[in-house]
C-alpha cells in the first residue's frame, strides 16, 4: 500500500518557505499540503504563518525531513519489516542526492553555485547528524560554509544560510561531546540541569569548541537568546560555567531554583535493568501478567527498533521479556497506550505509527495471559496503513461494557472504532460525528459534564482544537469553539484530569512552540510571543474558564511526552513534561510541576533533579517498587537514531503522607473500569480539600500510566467514604470507613473489596 508525503517534510517546507535564514530550521523542502482536505482544514495556514512568524526556532540539523522525503512512494504501509528496509535505503538516497549535486557543481564558482554547493553540503551534514556522525557532519557544515565566504560582502541574501551553517557547527560540536561524555558517564546526574559536578563533561572538547563559535556568534547578534543559552549551556557542560560566560550574556543559575522544596529523584534505570539507549518512543506502566507487581513497555520511533517489554521481577530488577513475549516483529511505535478490550481481565496493547512522518499502520496486541502478545489488528479490523497516527485513547463511548477506541490522525479524518464485543471493531466515525481532519497530536476522553457520558478532546497542531460532546445516542457534537477550549493554535499533549478537586474534570493542553528563545523567557521574566501551556477550569455549567495565569502556566514548554501524578501524596496532581523538537539544538530541560493545592503549579525541576537534557517522549506515573510512592518512567531520545539516550526512571524518595491504591474490577462496565469516577471523602486531612476525585484513565496522552488508581490523601488517616460511580450500568457504590495506606481491588457490585499485598521492591 503506497505512503503519503511525508507531514515532518512538508511542514518543514512551510517553515522554510515562511522563515527562511536562521530565525527557521534550515529544511529547504518544498512547501506542499501532505493530502487532500477534508472539513476543516487540517492546517491554518494563514495563522501557522502569522504565530510563526512571532519567534525564533532553533537550527534543525537533524536530518529527518531529508531522509523521510526519500522513502520509496511504494513501500508497503502495512508491513513493518518492509518499512524498515525502506529506511534504510532513505538514508542512503538523501546522501547520494546531496553528492550528485556536488558531483554536477563540479569545480564552478559563483554565487549560484556556491550557494548549491554550500546547501547540498548542509544537507550531507544533515544526514551524517541523522546516523550520529557528528564528526562527519561537523566537517559538511564547514564546508559549506566556506562555499559562502567569497559572496557574503556582495549577496547579503546568503547570510542567513551563513549563519545558519554556524550555528549547525556550533550544535554538532555540543552533540559530539554528549556522544563523549554523556552517554558513557555512569553518574546519576549526567544530562540533567541544572548541572552537577557529576553531569559536567570529563572530555571538554566539544563542548569548549561549541562555546567559542557560540560566543563568537553572540558577538555579532547578542540579543539572540538561542545563541545565548547554548552558549551558557556550553559552558555548563565545560565546567567553565560562569567564568567562561561575558558577564552580559550570563544566565546564573539562580534564575533555575525551584519554587518549592522537594526531595531528589534519583535516575536508577540502568543499575536497575529498565530500558535502552534509544530513540523516542512511547510508554506503558502496568501489571501485564498479573503478579502484582507493574512492568513497563517502550516503543521506539525508528521503524527498524522492536517494541520492548520489561517485567518487574521483584527483586529490584526488570528483565527484558520482549522475545519470549512475541514483541520482536512490532517494529517502531511513537506512542503506545493500553486497555482490556476484550474483557478478560489482561491489559492489551494499542501501538501507533506514523506521527510527524509517513503513514503506515498501527498494531493491536491481544494480552494472551501466558507471556505472549497476538497482533491481532486485522482479524480485529484495524488494520490501515492510510494513517500517520500520534495518539489514540480508550473509551467506553456508548456505555455498553466494551472499550472502543479512538484514534487520532494526522491530515487525514480521525477514527472512532466501537467495540462489537466479539473481538472485531466497526467505523462509526462519520456516524458518531468525530470524523474530522487535523494535523492531530493528542487526544483524551473524559467525562466533563458529569451526564455519563465519556467526551473527546482532540488537540491540533498548527489548527483549532476539538471538544467532541458525547449526546448519549452514539453521536458527538463538537463544542470547542462554543466552550472556548480551541487554543492553543500549536498544541501537542493533552488530558483530562481534576486540578483542584472540585469535582470537575479541567482540561491540560500543552502549547508547543519548540523555541528555545521561548522557553527561557519564563527564567528572565520576559513575555512570550508564543503561545503557553493551557489549563481550561471545569465550572459548575459544564463550561471552561482559562485559569493559565491564575495556575503560573502562563510560560512556554515544549512537551511531547508528558503526564500527571501526585509525587508527595499530598491529593493533588502534579506534571512531568518532556521537551524536545527534532532539532539537536532543542536542549530544553524537562520540566516537573507542583500542584500546590489545587491553587497553582510550581516548578520544582531543580530540586527533584528531573530536568533531562535528553529528549522527553513516553512519561508514566507509576508505583513501581510498591513503596507506597508514584515513581516516574520516562522514554529519551530524540527523533533519529543519532539523537540516541538511556531511558529514565526517577526513584521517587517518599515522604509522610498516606495514600491509597484502587484496582476497578468492571462487571456490568468494561474490566478495566476506564471512564469510572472515583470520590473520596477524607477524615483528618489537614488544610486544603477534604475530597479526592479521579477519573480512571491512562494518563496523558503521550505516555500511560496503569489502570490502577494511586491517590494521595495528605495526613489522613481514614476514609470515610470511596464512591465510585461506574461507567456503562451507572451504578454507584459506596465504602466506608476505609483503612490507608493499602492496596485494594474492588469489584463492580461487590462492597467488600479485596485487600492486596503486593512485595514491595528495593531498587
Amino acid at each position: 500500500m503506497p505512503r503519503r508525503r511525508s507531514l515532518l517534510t512538508a511542514f518543514a517546507g512551510l517553515l522554510a518557505v515562511l522563515l527562511p535564514g536562521p530565525a527557521a530550521a534550515p529544511l529547504h523542502a518544498q512547501a506542499t499540503e501532505p493530502v487532500p482536505r477534508s472539513r476543516p482544514t487540517p492546517v491554518n495556514w494563514a495563522r501557522a504563518k502569522a504565530l510563526l512568524q512571532k519567534y525564533r526556532l532553533p537550527v534543525d540539523t537533524s536530518g529527518i525531513s531529508e531522509v523521510d522525503a526519500e522513502i520509496p512512494p511504494d513501500v508497503d504501509a502495512e508491513d513493518l519489516q518492509a518499512l524498515c528496509a525502506a529506511r534504510k535505503v532513505s538514508i542512503a538516497s538523501a546522501r547520494k542526492k546531496a553528492e550528485s549535486v556536488l558531483a554536477e557543481l563540479g569545480a564552478w564558482v559563483d554565487p549560484i553555485s556556491d550557494e548549491r554547493r554550500a546547501d547540498a553540503q548542509r544537507r550531507l551534514g544533515c544526514v551524517a547528524s541523522y546516523t550520529g556522525d557528528m564528526a562527519a557532519a561537523v566537517e559538511h557544515f564547514k564546508a559549506g560554509r566556506e562555499a559562502l565566504t567569497p559572496d557574503l560582502e556582495d549577496y547579503p541574501r546568503l547570510r542567513p544560510l551563513a549563519q545558519s551553517l554556524e550555528e549547525a557547527i556550533g550544535v554538532s560540536l555540543m552533540r559530539q561531546g554528549e556522544l563523549d561524555n554523556c552517554l558513557v558517564n555512569p553518574s546519576a546526574d549526567r544530562c540533567l540541569f541544572p548541572l552537577r559536578a557529576g553531569g559536567m563533561h570529563h572530555n571538554g572538547q566539544g563542548a569548549l569548541q561549541a562555546m567559542e563559535r557560540f560566543r563568537a556568534m553572540l558577538a555579532a547578534s547578542p540579543k539572540d537568546l538561542d545563541l545565548r543559552w547554548l552558549l551558557n549551556l556550553s559552558a555548563m557542560v565545560a565546567g567553565r560555567h560562569p567564568d567562561g560566560v561575558p558577564a552580559d550574556q550570563l544566565l546564573p543559575e539562580r534564575l533555575f531554583k525551584s519554587e518549592a522544596p522537594m526531595p531528589r529523584f534519583l535516575d536508577v534505570a540502568t543499575r536497575v535493568g529498565l530500558g535502552r539507549r534509544g530513540i523516542a518512543g512511547g510508554t506503558i506502566a502496568d501489571d501485564f501478567d498479573g503478579d502484582g507487581l507493574l512492568d513497563v513497555a517502550l516503543s521506539s520511533v525508528d521503524l527498524c527498533t522492536p517494541l520492548r517489554l520489561y517485567r518487574n521481577r521483584g527483586d529490584g530488577h526488570f528483565e527484558d521479556v520482549s522475545e519470549k513475549a512475541g514483541l520482536l516483529g512490532q517494529l517502531g511505535g511513537i506512542n503506545l497506550v493500553q486497555g482490556d478490550y476484550n474483557n478478560d481481565g489482561r491489559p492489551d496493547i494499542f501501538v501507533m505509527r506514523g506521527g510527524w512522518e509517513v503513514s503506515m499502520r498501527n498494531s493491536l496486541l491481544r494480552n494472551n495471559g501466558d507471556g505472549t502478545f497476538t497482533d491481532v489488528t486485522k482479524a480485529a479490523g484495524l488494520l490501515n496503513g492510510n494513517h500517520a497516527t500520534h495518539s489514540a485513547v480508550w473509551l467506553d463511548f456508548d456505555g455498553d461494557g466494551w472499550l472502543d477506541l479512538f484514534v487520532a490522525h494526522e491530515f487525514t479524518p480521525s477514527t472512532l472504532f466501537r467495540n462489537r464485543g466479539d473481538g472485531t471493531f466497526e467505523d462509526v466515525s462519520a456516524r458518531a460525528g468525530v470524523d474530522r481532519t487535523a494535523f492531530s497530536k493528542g487526544a483524551a476522553a473524559g467525562d466533563y459534564d458529569n451526564d455519563g457520558f465519556p467526551d473527546l478532546y482532540v488537540s491540533n497542531f498548527m489548527g483549532e482544537n476539538f471538544l467532541y460532546h458525547n449526546n448519549g445516542n452514539g453521536t458527538f457534537t463538537e463544542v470547542a469553539g462554543k466552550l472556548g477550549v480551541q487554543g492553543p493554535l500549536a498544541s501537542f499533549s493533552t488530558w483530562f484530569f481534576d486540578a483542584d478537586n472540585d469535582g470537575r474534570l479541567d482540561i491540560f493542553v500543552v502549547g508547543y512552540a519548540y523555541s528555545t528563545s521561548e522557553f527561557l523567557k519564563h527564567y528572565l521574566g520576559q513575555p512570550l510571543a508564543a503561545e503557553p501551556l493551557t489549563l481550561y477550569a471545569g465550572q459548575p455549567d459544564g463550561t471552561f474558564k482559562n485559569v493559565t495565569v491564575k495556575m503560573g502556566l502562563d510560560r512556554l514548554v515544549p512537551a511531547m511526552g508528558a503526564n500527571f501524578g501526585d509525587l508527595d501524596n499530598d491529593g493533588f496532581l502534579d506534571v512531568y513534561l518532556g521537551t524536545g523538537a527534532p532539532s539537536f539544538a532543542a536542549l530544553m530541560p524537562n520540566v516537573m510541576l507542583k500542584n500546590d493545592a489545587g491553587r497553582r503549579f510550581l516548578d520544582v525541576t531543580e530540586a527533584t533533579g528531573t530536568g533531562h537534557l535528553q529528549k522527553g517522549h513516553g512519561v508514566a506515573f507509576a508505583d513501581l517498587d510498591n513503596d507506597g510512592d508514584e515513581d516516574v518512567v520516562l522514554n529519551v531520545g530524540g527523533g533519529v537514531p543519532g539523537d540516541d539516550y538511556d531511558d529514565a526512571l526517577f526513584l521517587n524518595p517518599g515522604s509522610a503522607n498516606n495514600w491509597i491504591a484502587l484496582r476497578l474490577v468492571g462487571v456490568k462496565a468494561n474490566r478495566g473500569a476506564v471512564g469510572a469516577r472515583i470520590t473520596l471523602r477524607l477524615r483528618d486531612s489537614g488544610p486544603g480539600s477534604t475530597l479526592r476525585y479521579r477519573e480512571v484513565t491512562s494518563g496523558g496522552s503521550f505516555g500511560a500510566s496503569p489502570l490502577m488508581q494511586h491517590i494521595g490523601l495528605g495526613p489522613a488517616r481514614v476514609i470515610d467514604a470511596i464512591e465510585i460511580d461506574w461507567p456503562g450500568s451507572r451504578t454507584h457504590q459506596v465504602l466506608r470507613n476505609v483503612a490507608v495506606n493499602r492496596w485494594l481491588e474492588i469489584h463492580e457490585g461487590d462492597d467488600t473489596p479485596v485487600v492486596r499485598t503486593p512485595a514491595k521492591v528495593a531498587f
